[in-house]
């Protein structure tokens, strides 16, 4: 058999197409591009930085709840941040108070990411009285203020984690479905879109397997912007009493706490601020860098 018959025989391997190809080239230059970017590195370490607090607080050996017998001492090399009005260590209440914010907050932006991927996809591509009705009870989450609907939902149902985390991704919804509709409408009047239709492929197929990964990038840029807001709304609702009860270091409800002692204990209110400003600024600029390279 010559070298020519046994290429003949050998069967053909499938081929990527050549759009699958340019798609991961383009992912891997925009990884690229990230890490070039110094707000995007510097942003991500501090996130990072928050993760490893909440996820290690405890193996440190920090107790947020033990009463050290000096009462709102300023911050010295023994207490670095302070301590607050029960005397307890401020450093450990703001190291332990991140994992409440970092439960809520990723949960719910996971939960609005599916719902709002979910119904900007089905409204973008059925169109019609369809997505109108989407579009209508879109709008009227919109409208409505987040933090009074979180606290009619709270006081009705309780202020668990399941329901705070529900509350706030179906509320942070809207902002990723008009995104995820308005990129569906861009890509069903493409080519390849049309060809899959005469193909007779069906609608759920489509929607997963030719609309989805044209649409996830916008969907993951705004599910990046959401979690800086859902660390804001959950450190609020905490702030409120809504989200978090004492003896909890939970940020929010830590400055709410302290309020009182602003003018001569400042460090009992500065350090939780600060803590729930570097990390939805960061979580930000995260998004903006996101936005910029992979959205632009």
């Amino acid at each position: 058999m010559t070298s020519a018959d046994a290429v003949l025989r050998e069967p053909r391997r499938p081929r990527a197409p050549a759009g699958a190809d340019s798609a991961r080239e383009e992912r891997r230059a925009a990884g690229g591009v990230l890490i070039r970017r110094p707000t995007f590195v510097v942003s991500a370490l501090i996130v990072l930085a928050w993760i490893l607090a909440a996820i290690g607080w405890r193996w440190l050996g920090i107790d947020p709840y033990a009463d050290t017998g000096a009462s709102l001492a300023a911050p010295s090399a023994d207490h670095w941040f302070g301590t607050d009005r029960i005397g307890r260590d401020v450093f450990a209440r703001v190291l332990a108070g991140s994992e409440s914010v970092l439960v809520v907050a990723p949960a719910a932006t996971l939960v609005a990411t599916v719902l709002g991927t979910v119904v900007g996809l089905v409204a973008g591509y059925r169109r019609g009285w369809i997505d109108a009705a989407l579009m209508r009870v879109l709008d009227v989450l919109i409208v409505v203020p987040v933090v009074v609907v979180l606290l009619v939902v709270v006081t009705a149902f309780g202020q668990s984690l399941p329901v705070l985390i529900l509350a706030i991704g179906v509320l942070l919804s809207p902002l990723i479905a008009r995104v995820v509709r308005a990129q569906t409408l861009m890509e069903t009047g493409k080519e390849y879109i049309e060809s899959a239709r005469l193909q007779g492929e069906r609608p759920s197929r489509m929607l997963l397997h030719e609309l989805l990964p044209n649409v996830w990038p916008q969907a993951l840029v705004q599910a990046t912007l959401c979690v800086g807001i859902a660390v804001f709304v959950t450190a609020t609702l905490s702030f409120l009493g809504l989200a978090a009860t004492p003896p909890s270091p939970d940020w929010g409800l830590a400055v709410s706490e302290n309020r009182a002692f602003l003018q001569g204990a400042w460090w009992t209110v500065a350090f939780p601020c600060a803590a729930i400003a570097s990390l939805v600024v960061s979580v930000n600029l995260i998004g903006d860098n996101v936005k910029e390279v992979l959205a632009p």
